[in-house]
């Protein structure tokens, strides 16, 4: 017999003692096995197992206090912002801070070379000093011309002239006295002072450039960080719920996790008109901001808190299923066997549900194990977080619990074969 065919037989010999091996197994008369499906001989023994029991998690209803509130994105900017510049041109001798500095209003920022300024208002009083000098000598012979006119000494005409001398001298003078505070103005303006309270950031120019008043640049800009704002849009539909809790609403900068609050403050502007191109009207917060934990130009959550809805009931948002008929729960009942429930429901966010209708504050409900899950399975609660509080209320629950034997113990007997 070639080598060829001797394969061929030893592979048509495998292939029959495998099939037979697979009828044996199927039929159960494979030695130690039962039927397919049906586990271990020795498992069928045991009884007592629950294949329908659906391990869940599950949680009571309750009366709670459910904020109303709005979400939005907002941009935190300062109170006020200024960009320092030179109001004279001159070279920058000095600059008095140090960057990131928190200065005062009035604070000495920078100084810039006072010599030509020191100059013209030194000449500007001595201008006025002259002509002081030739008011008085003016002064003195009008007084002379009053005297000799009464005499009949001099003329009206030049008493008319003396007088008007002096009223010429007198206006010189004013005007000495203006180029005088003009002058000191803008000696004034060499010493460059903050006008806010605020914190300094990072120097533009450094000492010993020419600045000039027509420069866009600046020396330094200057911030307001205590109070703060916030900036954020909501839709249109909310201004007249925004509007009327204006002067009582909360906002609540949340952190990146939209939960953990940074800072509360008050909403202190709503814009006066609302934007045609997207629809939404604009919001300003104010925010205390006394650890500086909100800074200019951070995006943050920000959550604005309208009002309080008092004593409704709550149930956990995983809890409440969506079909075609709308929404509906799973309650367990005294016999742990869920039923399924038709509700409504008013808000809800990704923690909590608010139910108008179809519970009792007393209902146990399934928060998980949905694949499995039909109306009047059995099931076995893993985590009932209120079952403490349901037994007290159950004078039965204590002996129930420490009983030496339970129905659902076979199942949980019967689960652990299975696996």
């Amino acid at each position: 017999m070639s080598r060829i065919s001797r394969r061929v037989l030893l592979a048509v010999g495998a292939l029959a003692l495998a099939g037979a091996l697979a009828w044996a197994y199927q039929t159960g008369r494979l030695p130690g096995f039962a039927a397919k499906d049906q586990g271990p001989v020795a498992g069928r023994s045991g009884g007592g197992r629950s294949e329908g029991t659906v391990t869940v998690t599950a949680t009571k209803a309750r009366l709670d206090d459910v904020p109303v509130t709005i979400d939005a994105v907002g941009t935190v900017q300062a109170l006020n912002t200024v960009t320092i510049r030179t109001q004279v041109d001159g070279r920058l001798m000095r600059l008095a801070f140090t960057e990131g500095q928190d200065v005062r209003k009035g604070d000495i920022l920078a100084e810039i070379d006072p010599a030509l300024y020191q100059a013209q208002y030194d000449q500007a009083v001595a201008k006025r000093a002259q002509d002081e000098a030739n008011l008085a000598n003016a002064r003195v012979d009008l007084a002379r011309y009053e005297r000799l006119l009464v005499g009949a000494y001099a003329s009206k005409q030049q008493h008319a002239t003396q007088k008007a001398s002096v009223a010429q001298l007198e206006a010189l003078v004013r005007a000495d006295k203006a180029a005088i505070d003009n002058a000191k103005t803008t000696l004034d303006y060499a010493t460059i002072r903050s006008p806010i309270d605020g914190r300094v950031g990072i120097r533009l120019v450094d000492v010993g450039n020419i600045l000039h008043a027509s420069d866009q640049t600046g020396i330094v800009v200057i911030t307001q960080l205590k109070p703060i704002y916030v900036v954020f849009t909501l839709p249109q539909q909310a201004l007249p719920a925004v509007q009327k809790a204006q002067g009582k609403a909360k906002v609540s900068a949340l952190g990146p996790d939209n939960a953990t609050p940074i800072e509360i403050g008050e909403l202190t502007v709503i814009d006066n008109q609302i934007d045609q191109q997207t629809g939404t009207v604009r919001l300003k917060a104010t925010f205390a901001n006394p650890n500086l934990a909100l800074w200019p130009g951070q995006f943050v959550n920000v959550r604005l808190i309208l009002d309080t809805m008092k004593n409704v009931l709550v149930a956990p948002s995983q809890a409440v299923q969506r079909g075609p008929s709308g929404a509906f729960v799973y309650v367990v009942g005294p016999d742990n066997v869920a039923t399924m429930r038709p509700v409504t429901t008013g808000r809800q966010d990704e923690t909590i549900a608010v139910v108008t209708s179809g519970l009792e504050p007393s209902d146990v409900l399934i928060t998980s194990g949905f694949s499995r899950l039909s109306d009047g399975a059995k099931v076995r609660v893993m985590n009932a977080p209120e079952t403490a509080n349901a037994e007290k209320n159950d004078p039965g629950a204590e002996d129930r619990r420490s009983a030496p034997s339970e129905a659902p113990a076979p199942a949980m007997r019967g689960n652990r074969t299975r696996r």
